[in-house]
C-alpha cells in the first residue's frame, strides 16, 4: 500500500521538476531582455546630452567675454556676417588719406563736409575718430560714418592710432601723457580746434587722460564702452564739463557696463543704449548709432 501510495508522487516529481526548469530559463531570459533595453536607453540618453553639448559649443561661443577688452577674434568674429544698412542722408563723399610726420607718423583718413549737392561747406564741427582694438580708421569708412559726418555738415578726421592700420607703433607711447600729446599733435597739425572725440574700447588708454588733462579743449566727448574709467575718481569727472554721449551694448556686460557706471558721473552726459548689442555696438547696429551720433551732435552749439 505504500508503495502504491508513494508511485504518484513520484511519477508527480518527474513532471513537475521540468516544468520548474523551463520557468527558471524563462526568467533568467527576461532578465537579459530588460537589462539589454536599460543598457539600450542609457546609451540614447547620453548620445542626446553629447549632442546638445556640441550644438552650444558651436553656436553660443561669441557671447564669452575677458575680463578686459574682448579679443581681436571675439570683436571681428559675426560682426560684419551681414552688410550694415546704408548710413543716414549719406552720399558718395570724396574721403582722403595723409600721414602725418613724427615719432611715430600717424596715417589719417578725412572726409570734408559737404551741402545736398555735393559742394564743399565750412564744417559745423570738427569730429575725431578713433578706433578699438580690433580695428583702424578704415573701419569709419567702410561703416559710412564718415561719408555720414560729411553729409551732415562736419568735418571727420579718423586716425589709425600706433601700432595699428598703417600708423607704425612707437616705444614713445608708455605713458599717459605721452598718449596726450600725441593726441594734441594730431589735433594742432590739422587745424582742430574743440573737436568732438569719439573714442571706442582700447582708444580709452588716449581718450580718457586726454578728457582729464585737456577737456577745455574739447567741445563734446563720444566714448564707446573705454577702457580706463576707473583709474579717475568721482570727483575728477565731476570737474568735467564737457557734453558726453555714453555708448555701449546692452550685451557688453563687461566694459560696456563698468565704463558706463563710471562716466554717468560726468555732469553733463547723456546715454545710447544699443539694446541687442555687444562690445562693439556700432557694428551690430550702425542705423541706431548713426541716428544717435547725429542727434547728440546737432545738440551742441
Amino acid at each position: 500500500m505504500i508503495q502504491q501510495c508513494r508511485k504518484p508522487d513520484d511519477e508527480a516529481d518527474s513532471l513537475v521538476l521540468p516544468a520548474l526548469n523551463l520557468f527558471n530559463n524563462s526568467s533568467v531570459s527576461i532578465i537579459h531582455l530588460d537589462e539589454m533595453n536599460f543598457l539600450r536607453n542609457r546609451l540614447v540618453v547620453l548620445g542626446l546630452v553629447l549632442l546638445a553639448t556640441l550644438l552650444l559649443y558651436l553656436l553660443l561661443p561669441s557671447i564669452r567675454q575677458g575680463n578686459m577688452e574682448p579679443s581681436l577674434e571675439a570683436q571681428k568674429k559675426g560682426q560684419m556676417a551681414t552688410p550694415p544698412p546704408p548710413p543716414l542722408q549719406a552720399s558718395n563723399v570724396s574721403i582722403r588719406t595723409g600721414q602725418l610726420p613724427g615719432d611715430p607718423p600717424l596715417f589719417f583718413r578725412e572726409a570734408l563736409p559737404v551741402d545736398g549737392a555735393g559742394r564743399q561747406i565750412l564744417p559745423r564741427l570738427q569730429v575725431v575718430l578713433l578706433h578699438g582694438q580690433a580695428f583702424t580708421s578704415n573701419t569709419w569708412e567702410e561703416l559710412g560714418t564718415l561719408a555720414l559726418l560729411a553729409t551732415n555738415g562736419y568735418q571727420a578726421l579718423a586716425m589709425d592710432l600706433p601700432g595699428y592700420g598703417k600708423s607704425p607703433d612707437s616705444e614713445a607711447l608708455k605713458t599717459d601723457q605721452n598718449r596726450v600729446d600725441l593726441l594734441s599733435r594730431f589735433m594742432e597739425s590739422l587745424g582742430v580746434r574743440a573737436a568732438v572725440l569719439l573714442s571706442p574700447s582700447m582708444s580709452g588708454h588716449y581718450s580718457i587722460p586726454f578728457l582729464m588733462k585737456n577737456s577745455a579743449q574739447l567741445h563734446g566727448f563720444i566714448p564707446i564702452a573705454p577702457v580706463g574709467t576707473r583709474s579717475y575718481t568721482p570727483q575728477q569727472y565731476q570737474n568735467i564739463q564737457t557734453p558726453t554721449l555714453i555708448v555701449f551694448g546692452a550685451l557688453d556686460t563687461n566694459l560696456g557696463a563698468q565704463s558706463h557706471k563710471n562716466l554717468i558721473q560726468l555732469p553733463h552726459h547723456f546715454v545710447l543704449k544699443l539694446e541687442g548689442a555687444r562690445h562693439a555696438c556700432y557694428m551690430d547696429k550702425p542705423r541706431e548709432f548713426h541716428q544717435g551720433l547725429i542727434d547728440f551732435l546737432s545738440k551742441l552749439k
